[in-house]
């Protein structure tokens, strides 16, 4: 990533108010994928004038300018992280919700060979798993 949200923002011309300020902070040091109610309730721990109106309205104009990706993972809620963030992959924990990134070679080359097999160029591609531990007891660490 080359700058931060804040920057990015910025550069779009979108007008940063000390409210998107602390928000564009929080989600740049998120490295989970934080739905709006979590963003709200770490935002308004640093300012408590910011309201979840604020930050709905924020994420939603963040998202219209590219800066942040909406994540949906079928339970109903929709997380966001960093458009701008190196390319990953995720697996989705069924039982607790947690979203673990991956990135494997492998699978990066399978998915060009079948798009060149198909007759296309590969520009991208979103790749969610979803599963539940083999063991659980193992996987107390995250």
């Amino acid at each position: 990533m080359s700058d931060t949200i804040t920057d990015r923002c910025e550069a779009k011309g979108l007008r940063m108010t000390g409210q998107r300020r602390t928000i564009a902070s929080v989600l740049e040091e998120s490295d989970d994928h934080p739905d709006v109610e979590e963003l709200y309730a770490r935002a308004s721990a640093r300012d408590p004038k910011i309201s979840i109106a604020t930050v709905y309205r924020t994420v939603k104009l963040f998202e219209e300018a590219g800066i942040l990706e909406k994540l949906e993972f079928g339970d109903g809620r929709a997380r966001y992280e960093d458009a701008e963030r190196d390319h990953h992959d995720h697996l989705i924990d069924m039982n607790s919700g947690e979203v673990i990134e991956f990135v494997d070679p492998e699978i990066e080359a399978l998915q060009e060979k079948i798009a060149q097999k198909l007759g296309y160029k590969l520009i991208g591609h979103r790749l969610e798993l979803y599963g539940v531990p083999l063991n659980p007891a193992k996987r107390s660490d995250g």
